[in-house]
């Protein structure tokens, strides 16, 4: 009688500890999958990030076209267009986005110059479908960007939680992986108006 306790309380052991393994395993596959889950979208959002701004350099040519400016003016900002789509492609972080954000708006600034040559094609038809097309994609970048930072912060959040944390560390999961948008210095200053023309 006092074999088969022993024989039993020897099996309860084995599966309570084949039990506790389980959970253990189990916790650990299903933390580690949520990370990589987190990871991978904000992959994804930052894919969206490229795609918005490739759009908005998939516009700039034919509001150039709408200038009618010079040969030299057009030549040179299709060679400044196709430096920063490689550069876009090419972007690995925010702050690599941001450079590439800010020669595409002194181009942009360049074509506003030259269009101001032009006042009668502010007004056609073509010229008002294309700048609604160029505001709905400085929307869809915002848009883009917002929700990449929200991924940004989930993804931190979970790698800085307890016990993720420790389970992060152990595979890799850095929080200073990935980096946000944020406002430009000079966003806190408002503009200048004057309607004293």
């Amino acid at each position: 009688m006092i074999t088969k306790n022993k024989k039993g309380s020897a099996l309860f052991v084995v599966l309570a500890i084949v039990g506790i393994i389980f959970i253990i395993a189990t916790f650990l596959a299903g933390t580690y999958n949520s990370l990589v889950d987190l990871d991978v979208n904000v992959e994804n959002h930052w894919s969206k990030v490229q795609s918005a701004y490739e759009r908005r350099l998939d516009l700039i040519p034919n509001l150039v076209a709408t200038v009618k400016g010079s040969a030299d003016f057009e030549k040179n900002t299709q060679t400044q267009i196709a430096l920063l789509r490689s550069g876009v492609k090419e972007a690995k972080s925010v702050n690599d986005m941001q450079k590439v954000d800010g020669q595409m708006s002194a181009l942009m600034s360049g074509i506003n110059i030259q269009l101001e040559a032009y006042p009668e094609l502010k007004s056609t038809t073509n010229f008002l479908a294309l700048q609604d097309e160029l505001a709905g994609t400085e929307n869809r970048i915002k848009w883009e960007r917002d929700n990449y930072n929200d991924e940004v912060r989930n993804y931190k959040l979970k790698v800085r939680s307890f016990p993720t944390n420790m389970i992060a560390g152990m595979f890799g999961f850095e929080e200073s992986k990935w980096d946000t948008f944020e406002a430009k210095e000079e966003a806190e200053d408002a503009p200048e108006v004057d309607f004293t023309d």
